[in-house]
């Protein structure tokens, strides 16, 4: 058929709601990476606390520098193979007019540049809890501009970019199950792979430091998510975003339920770190199929995945892979599940009209699902492997045994995450004394 002519009239008009609620979610996506922080800075032990916090706070920087450079345009511009984009107009932002707007959508290029720049910001910093304890900050730095570079702005493009192979394949990836959560999980494993375990581990106690920290960054990460994935539609004309919203919720507290049943059977307790974990498995799980699936279907994708993950993370002591935070487990495994759902419960009526084998579409949509799925695992695996192996032989990726057993906050940004040389003893101790009466150290004694 040949390609419509769309008069003036009928191009798209900037519209200052759709503007504004991607601004929005914008700052709601940037949001999730200090959120990220506190859930990853909480599971650690103290002496690791403000390296964790600092490993994902760097990509703010890093990515954001690289997406204005030439990010965005490896991302997004013109196809090149169906691998990666150009466009020089991209580069360094240099020809974007701001009233430009992205093709077929009501928002500025800018307001879609920097939407996404979010997504790039977050995902290599997903990585970094599987680090945790171990690995020195300027080889951290150096990976994450290696691996945005030749994996995420790639990968992105082979997703959401027009002329992507699984783009173009139809593969269904509402927000982020393979560019973002399949790919940080999977380079997780490949890089843990290459730099081996921490000193202790399956032997000294590695629990987290502060629950309570752990589910404040939870619950910004949950906040958050609705502007990750209800954004992900670019505007609400069709109800698109708002399903997907809904669809964000309902999986997620069906996750979080999911995951604590699994734990209460298996282990005999309900715990916060356990209601935290599957609540963000739910958050991945949804976020690539949550706009093809009903609310029911939802509760089926978080449900299954909360199970699914809360299984998966005990996997690393049975095969000995130190996963520190349990990204594999949650973000690959949970992205897998995700994604490989929406070609069984993708209902027709949400962002297209594909359905999944119970709804009567068949096998066809799941085999998609598959080959996008496995592609995305497979390079990540391989290329985050191979760089970590080149860093580790040129820079050295770890910190020294003593420096990572007496603490790396101390090692590596000469800090520690709490002072407690004011609280009690001291000074402070000796001055108490001696205002005190004789009825009150009576009274005290």
């Amino acid at each position: 058929m040949a390609p419509a002519i769309m008069l003036a009239a009928d191009a798209p008009k900037l519209s200052s709601a759709d503007t504004g609620f991607m601004l929005i979610c914008s700052a709601l996506v940037m949001l999730m990476t200090p959120g990220l922080a506190f859930f990853y800075g909480g599971m650690v032990r103290v002496k690791s606390t403000l390296n964790m916090l600092m490993m994902s706070f760097i990509s703010l920087g890093i990515v954001t520098v690289l997406w204005v450079l030439y990010g965005f345009s490896m991302a997004f511009g013109t196809d090149a193979g169906s691998i990666v984009g150009w466009t020089s107009d991209f580069v360094g932002f240099s020809g974007i007019g701001k009233m430009d707007l992205w093709p077929g959508h009501t928002i500025p290029v800018f307001v879609f540049a920097v939407f996404q720049l979010m997504f790039a910001i977050i995902t290599p910093a997903l990585i970094s809890g599987a680090l945790a304890d171990r690995v020195k900050f300027s080889a951290w730095s150096l990976f994450l501009v290696l691996w945005v570079t030749v994996v995420y702005f790639p990968v992105a493009h082979w997703v959401w970019g027009t002329g992507g192979w699984a783009y173009e394949l139809g593969v269904i990836d509402f927000a982020g199950g393979t560019a973002v959560h399949i790919n940080a999980g999977a380079a997780a494993l490949g890089v843990i792979l290459v730099i081996g375990k921490r000193v202790g581990f399956k032997k000294d106690p590695m629990r987290p430091h502060s629950l309570p920290l752990v589910m404040l960054g939870a619950g910004l990460l949950w906040f958050g998510w609705f502007g990750f994935n209800a954004g992900s539609w670019l505007g609400n004309e069709d109800g698109v975003g708002p399903l997907m919203f809904v669809n964000t919720q309902v999986a997620t507290g069906a996750a979080m339920l999911a995951w604590l049943a699994y734990e209460k059977i298996r282990h005999g307790a309900f715990t916060t770190l356990g209601a935290a974990s599957g609540a963000v498995a739910g958050l991945v799980a949804i976020t690539p199929s949550g706009g093809a699936v009903a609310p029911l279907g939802a509760i089926a994708v978080g449900g299954i995945a909360g199970v699914l993950c809360a299984m998966a993370v005990g996997l690393k002591y049975t095969f000995g892979y130190d996963d520190s935070l349990d990204v594999v487990g949650v973000h690959m495994v949970g992205g897998v599940v995700g994604s490989l759902l929406v070609g069984l419960f993708a209902s027709g009526r949400g962002q297209s009209d594909v359905k999944g084998l119970f709804y009567g579409g068949g096998l066809d949509q799941f085999w998609k699902q598959c080959v996008g799925v496995f592609g995305v695992l497979a390079y990540s695996l391989a290329v985050s492997a191979v760089l970590a192996f080149l860093l580790d032989k040129t820079i050295g990726m770890r910190v020294g045994e003593d420096e990572e057993i007496s603490g790396i906050d101390r090692a590596e940004h000469a800090e520690t995450a709490y002072d407690f040389s004011g609280a009690g003893g001291g000074s402070v101790g000796t001055a108490a004394s001696a205002l005190a009466t004789p009825q009150t150290k009576k009274v005290h004694a």
